[in-house]
């Protein structure tokens, strides 16, 4: 019997990985969880994209759609790369991520919902409690563990040089 050894794969593919995932994820439980509610997919994008774009997202047809799409994802790779570097610096999380990784995408979960939407669009009325429990559950299946798990991964490879340390010279032969 052969037993799979893990194979390390560099920060920035872990960034890439980790986000596009949780991206995926994230959305895809947006149009299933409100679609359910009779929202549709392009109304979901359009409400991210009026994050920048105010009111007029609403208006602005798929060009504001694909807009809160790429808006998602920029996010979701800007989560994964605060871990990624979080975990370089702190092994600690590269040891446990089935731990470290929900509880990150609870973290995350606050910060979108009660930091930036908040400063963004100002106070909102508390949610029904089965989309803050969605969300939340999201966040930590879909957001947060993933993340966590590409990051562990990256963490079999060296670790990044730091400004204090010398760069290395190459052995003569």
């Amino acid at each position: 019997m052969t037993v799979a050894r893990k194979t390390a794969i560099s920060p920035l593919a872990a960034v890439l990985g980790g986000g596009l995932t949780a991206a995926v994820l994230d959305i895809t439980y947006a149009f299933v969880a409100f679609g359910l509610r009779g929202v549709s997919p392009a109304r979901i994008l359009q409400s991210i994209a009026s994050g920048a774009l105010g009111k007029a997202a609403y208006r602005a047809g798929a060009g504001s759609a694909l807009l809160g799409a790429l808006l998602h994802l920029a996010i979701a790779l800007v989560m994964a790369a605060v871990y990624v570097a979080a975990s370089r610096r702190l092994p600690a999380l590269n040891r446990r991520p089935w731990l470290w990784g929900p509880l990150y995408g609870i973290g995350c979960y606050l910060v979108m919902n009660y930091v930036v939407l908040l400063a963004r669009f100002g106070p909102r009325p508390a949610p029904p409690l089965e989309v803050l429990v969605g969300g939340v559950a999201i966040h930590m299946v879909g957001v947060g563990l993933p993340i966590a798990l590409f990051a562990a991964r990256a963490a079999l490879s060296p670790p990044l040089p730091t400004a204090s340390s010398p760069p290395e010279r190459p052995s003569r032969s």
